[in-house]
């Protein structure tokens, strides 16, 4: 039988060391590749994530393991695809997730055809979670995308897009490990990444300020921020508008009639549920933004993190920026499927159920969520399969 061949992303971190490590202890040929998709770090904190550091770290591993080396350099595609979407995200006040973009468009994509290049049968991460192959009805195969072992660390709300295609050709070797054990791994193999601390901030560049980040492109425009009260009766509205059994999906929306109480240096800059930023005092609860104008360039802001402003039960994903995964999906004929749904990375899953609507797909969680964000994406499960996302709208 021919030896399969595996490039594994090694990004100068344990996990993907020991992915590595793994794969060649189990009969693969593998074949390292450091991918380079940021060198700037005029506005990172520090030096937390030097590509030249993980770039030697990413060698070093390679060395140990005893397998073929590489460097790609995909900046030019992740300043495009990646951090452009960002600043037009946050230009039109949406809240972006470039790392569920980046695994989307390059560590899956452009990543995956440099590897078929070099005649890969797959690719490999070291991300937490797994995969899963089945077989339909009509015989054909298919893969479902399953939570890690791990849920302290489950990584698959970021590979929330990927396509069966993609999924054909990706191992997650470490899906089934705890952190612990993976760092163990490394301990027990002498790998220099092994008390390696994780890379934090954004996919590639690391820690940053984030509006001194954006200041790269998005310039400050001093506007008014408005505080809503808690007790306004607007709020009042908000249940007998979101109907499920009608298919009604009731946003929750924020009244803007409330009080001036301060600047902000852009209404681009802010996001649902931030309170820091604001040069504002004399309160005697934090102050969260609960809804931003970008048009009239107005932040609105409640007092507490109990303000109905910051909680909606419902969400909707357009037609088009819908994603199924292993699924066909639902279909008009369908009252709804029950499903668990987060809305961000660590989030907890929450029960929920997806109803189809007129221009897309609704989801009506079991209870309110806290700083649900247009532009975000939501990801819905099955027990422990990833079977579909979307970006809210």
């Amino acid at each position: 039988m021919n030896q399969l061949t595996v490039v594994v992303g090694l990004s100068g971190g344990v996990d993907s060391s020991v992915a590595a490590l793994l794969l060649k202890k189990q009969g693969y040929r593998v074949i390292g590749l450091f991918m380079k998709n940021w060198h700037d770090t005029s506005k990172t904190i520090s030096n937390e994530c030097p590509w030249l550091e993980d770039s030697y770290d990413a060698m070093m591993i390679a060395d140990r393991l005893g397998i073929p080396f590489q460097t790609i350099d995909f900046s030019g595609e992740y300043q495009t695809k990646v951090i452009d979407y960002m600043f037009e995200e946050y230009r039109q006040g949406r809240t972006p997730n470039p790392d569920v973009v980046c695994n989307k468009e390059i560590k899956f994509d452009l990543f995956l055809k440099a590897a078929l290049d070099l005649d890969a049968d797959f690719i490999a991460t070291g991300h937490y979670c797994r995969k899963k192959e089945l077989t339909h009805t009509t015989g054909k195969k298919g893969f479902k995308l399953l939570t890690g072992i791990d849920k302290t660390k489950d990584q698959s709300y970021f590979l929330c897009q990927l396509t069966q295609k993609q999924l054909s050709k990706v191992l997650f070797p470490i899906g089934h490990l705890k952190k612990s054990e993976v760092r163990s791994i490394a301990k027990e193999n002498n790998l220099v990444t092994a008390e390696k601390k994780d890379s934090q901030g954004l996919c590639f560049v690391g820690k940053v300020k984030l509006p001194e980040f954006l200041k790269q492109k998005l310039k400050p425009k001093i506007g008014e921020v408005i505080e809503i009260q808690s007790n306004h009766h607007k709020y009042n509205a908000i249940k007998a508008e979101e109907n499920p059994e009608n298919r009604i999906l009731g946003y929750h929306y924020y009244p803007t009639d409330g009080q001036m109480i301060g600047h902000h240096q852009g209404a681009h800059f802010y996001t649902i549920g931030q309170r820091k930023g604001f040069a504002i005092g004399g309160n005697d609860q934090p102050l969260f933004v609960i809804g931003i104008d970008t048009i009239k360039n107005i932040v609105y802001m409640g007092k507490g993190k109990n303000h109905p402003g910051l909680y909606r039960q419902t969400l909707l994903v357009e037609s088009n920026k819908v994603h199924w995964i292993a699924k066909e999906g639902i279909n008009q004929n369908d009252a709804s499927l029950d499903v668990l749904a987060r809305i961000r990375y660590r989030q907890a899953l929450e029960k929920a159920k997806l109803f189809m609507v007129k221009n897309g797909l609704m989801l009506w969680f079991e209870r309110p969520q806290f700083a649900i964000t247009q532009g975000q994406f939501v990801a819905w499960y099955e027990k422990d399969e990833l079977i579909g996302s979307g970006v809210i709208a």
